[in-house]
């Protein structure tokens, strides 16, 4: 069941970063929620919503972190 899980996350996370038009935090945020609430799911078990709160942040802080 692992590796199900595994493989669906991954494709989310390669699905959701095809984005390319994200130019404000809301809308990284959005996404970030977005790809940890499938995160959530698939590796930690029926665990959206702190996945999205932890995910939602990341993606709100990327630009911040990474400058771009």
């Amino acid at each position: 069941m692992l590796k199900v899980s595994t493989v669906f996350a991954a494709i989310a996370v390669v699905g959701l970063s095809a984005c390319s038009g994200i130019n404000t935090n809301g809308e990284r945020a959005l996404v970030g929620a977005g790809i940890g609430c499938v995160a959530g799911e698939a590796i930690a078990g029926s665990n959206c919503t702190e996945g999205a709160l932890a995910g939602g942040l990341a993606g709100a802080l990327a630009r911040d972190v990474t400058g771009r």
